[in-house]
């Protein structure tokens, strides 16, 4: 049954990762039906772990598109470039991190903030969406040190529960001028520096001191949240290139409610 559990978490979190949703809003609501073990410091510790491969589905998935040195010089200098934008707007979470995660995961990790950053976030993409206008940065490559450094502004805001990575960026990127599938690019490119930063963090706090059977159960769950998060990213890909974001946005305004009628019920 732990196996079956552990697959089910690992596709909620590898679908949930990079769609601006929120990932931790489903995994606390989920997590109040499939408790996956008693043991609480390992069912945190694998909800850290699966998120390993989900960012092994990024890089895998944009490899032919990150990778630097290509032997080409100036397609790799393009290409550094571009990372050292990444790198730069990684930065201010990096920072932020360190200071306030602890507190924040104390004061804010609790169903009313998470579902109140689900609803605010759902009205954000629908407003943004009616307010379009010119597109300035086509793709991730376009978008200038200013942009990127103020989106990584934009990602410490998800550092409250409920936010979404993903959409704090995404959103972010659009308010700056980005298109779509621009600000989609970066924000998964974002994500490589930043989730394996917090992993290994929450790895080092949490420890891998586990059993043989663990080390199977995050097996499992490796390989579903892989796989679901490249295909994840691969299907919001394709679809952004025809469709804008609203359906997100009152998606998560139906959760954020629900989230709320739950809990106080």
């Amino acid at each position: 049954m732990i196996y079956l559990k552990a697959a089910f978490l690992a596709f909620i979190e590898g679908i949930t990762e990079f769609l601006p949703i929120s990932s931790t809003g489903h995994l606390i609501l989920f997590d109040e039906f499939v408790k996956l073990s008693s043991d609480q410091s390992f069912a945190d510790a694998f909800m850290v772990v699966v998120q390993l491969p989900a960012i092994m589905a990024v890089v895998v998935y944009f490899w032919k598109d990150i990778w630097p040195f290509v032997g080409k010089r100036d397609e790799t200098v393009a290409r550094l470039w571009l990372w050292s934008k990444i790198l730069l707007a990684f930065l201010p979470a990096a920072v932020f991190g360190k200071l306030f995660a602890d507190v924040i995961e104390q004061k804010l990790f609790n169903p009313v903030t998470v579902a109140l950053a689900l609803l605010v976030g759902g009205v954000l993409l629908i407003v943004l969406e009616r307010r379009r206008t010119r597109d300035h940065f086509v793709t991730a490559r376009t978008i200038t040190t200013g942009a990127a450094i103020l989106i990584g502004l934009f990602q410490c805001i998800a550092m409250v529960p409920g936010t979404s990575r993903s959409a704090a960026t995404i959103i972010g990127a659009m308010a700056l001028g980005a298109s779509r599938v621009a600000a989609a690019e970066f924000s998964f490119f974002l994500a490589i520096p930043t989730m394996v930063g917090a992993t290994g963090y929450k790895l080092l706090k949490h420890g891998l001191q586990f059993s043989i059977e663990e080390w199977l159960v995050l097996g499992v769950g490796s390989v579903v949240a892989f796989a679901v998060a490249y295909a994840s990213i691969a299907g919001l890909m394709t679809y952004i290139r025809r469709n804008n974001f609203k359906p997100f946005g009152y998606y998560r305004i139906a959760l954020g409610l629900i989230v709320l009628a739950y809990f106080w019920a």
